[in-house]
């Protein structure tokens, strides 16, 4: 029970973006969710020898049933599981599909809510990126396994060729959002600075500190094409909450790992 109601209490929290606690909400909430499992199995495995005897004598442990349940009866049951089954998704299902957005009051996310139209989980102000880290003096410095590393500024990337792409952020609490991206394909910027073969990249950010502060591109990853250092959304530049002055966008990966505010790609 006590499980259980942690769970209830910390996922109803999440969906309103409250954290009145010092840990860590997904680690928390997966590993409360394994216990409260692991003590269900136990008291079905501790209880099952009891059941096991009792079903093969044929015993009878409770009082007698006034009677089979009327049809109404279990009408009214099941209309009750489906009603809530629907009143949930309802509530719920608004952030990846827009006709019911107006009525889901529990999604965390909204997707047409945040800077350029796109939500955001973490904001610039949460992240302690200020105007004075990404002003004229900032640079993408790439370095390791390369030939030559290089430091690049904001106009250089501008001046390098571009791609766009149609890809979503696709977030681990269940919403996505898709938007034209344009910037300069990560496998270029490596092969310019001639990065080793099947290396992959941690790209790192001005986010001081966090769990999501890097990530690693594989090597398969790296070399798609529509794997972008993006510059641009929906062909304006990134607004601060959205990484500029340069993010990380690549296919199939989660929104934690499409790295915000980029300055340094390390190849390993």
């Amino acid at each position: 029970m006590g499980g259980s109601a942690f769970l209830l209490v910390t996922g109803t929290l999440n969906t309103f973006q409250w954290y009145p606690w010092g840990f860590f909400f997904p680690t928390a909430h997966y590993w409360a969710a394994w216990i409260t499992i692991g003590g269900l199995v136990a008291h079905i495995g501790a209880k099952a020898a009891t059941t096991a005897a009792v079903v093969r004598r044929g015993e009878r442990t409770g009082g007698e049933l006034p009677g089979r349940a009327r049809p109404s009866e279990r009408r009214w049951f099941l209309g009750s599981v489906a009603v809530g089954a629907g009143a949930v998704t309802v509530a719920t299902a608004g952030q990846t599909w827009g006709p019911l957005r107006r009525w889901s009051v529990l999604a965390p996310r909204d997707p047409q809510i945040g800077p350029q139209g796109l939500p955001v989980n973490k904001s610039a102000r949460s992240a302690g990126i200020k105007a004075s880290k990404v002003d004229d003096s900032w640079r993408l410095e790439v370095k390791g396994r390369v030939e030559q590393p290089t430091s690049l500024s904001l106009a250089q990337l501008r001046a390098m060729p571009q791609r766009t792409a149609t890809l979503p952020i696709a977030c681990v609490e269940g919403w996505s959002a898709s938007a034209s991206w344009t910037g300069v394909p990560l496998r270029d910027l490596l092969a310019a600075a001639g990065a080793a073969d099947g290396a992959e990249v941690v790209v790192g950010s001005l986010q001081g500190g966090g769990r999501y502060r890097a990530s690693t591109v594989s090597a398969e990853v790296a070399a798609d094409p529509d794997t972008l250092l993006a510059l641009r959304l929906d062909g304006e530049a990134l607004a601060l909450d959205h990484g500029y002055p340069l993010r990380l966008i690549a296919p199939n990966r989660p929104g934690v790992f499409q790295t915000k505010w980029v300055n340094e790609l390390d190849v390993r």
